[in-house]
């Protein structure tokens, strides 16, 4: 694991303690023997390959672990200003799959996919909202909301922790909890 050296992975006292499975979706870390803290795969595999992926002048979009069907995937998207194409993506692929077999941060078989956020880009975190700030979005609701379950306009930022949306009928603040998925538009220029 990339840590400091007062850093031990203590997997037996994780599955002890807590009960859960080698294929458990977090790490946990124990700081000088006092302090034990979780780290989710997400937060272990971001922290392990960021300077790497900054160093080739990219960022990181978004680093997600899921199943799907019987596999697991652990999916890096990038971004950059001028854009990502296929080579860009294999060349962070090629660069951070050294350093996740080091670090090893998920018990058993994955598939590594390096991708681009694309034209129609998840929005899921306040950095996300940040960078997405003035381009037409769509926020798909939970449940309809005054008979509306998808709000279409531009992202006006976060406002008190709150999602604020500019429509033709006036500006629309959602909980971000109403929210189930949020997306830029495609428009063509």
């Amino acid at each position: 694991m990339i840590f400091p050296k007062n850093y031990d992975i203590i997997r037996t006292e994780i599955i002890k303690r807590w009960g859960v499975t080698e294929r458990s979706l977090s790490v946990v870390v124990k700081t000088k023997g006092k302090r034990v803290m979780k780290k989710s795969i997400k937060e272990t595999v971001r922290e392990a390959i960021e300077p790497t992926v900054t160093e080739l002048g990219y960022r990181i979009w978004d680093v997600t672990y899921s199943k799907i069907g019987a596999d697991y995937h652990l999916e890096i998207t990038i971004d950059n200003d001028e854009g990502i194409g296929i080579s860009d993506c294999e060349k962070v692929h090629r660069a951070i799959d050294p350093i996740l077999d080091e670090c090893d941060p998920i018990e058993g078989f994955y598939y590594l996919e390096v991708s681009s956020p694309g034209a129609e880009r998840d929005i899921r975190t306040d950095e996300h909202i940040e960078a997405c700030k003035g381009e037409k979005i769509e926020a798909k609701l939970f449940t309809a909301k005054n008979g509306i379950k998808s709000v279409v306009g531009e992202l006006i930022g976060l406002v008190d922790g709150k999602v604020v949306i500019g429509t033709q009928e006036g500006k629309i603040t959602l909980e971000r909890s109403e929210i189930s998925k949020m997306n830029t538009l495609y428009v063509e220029q």
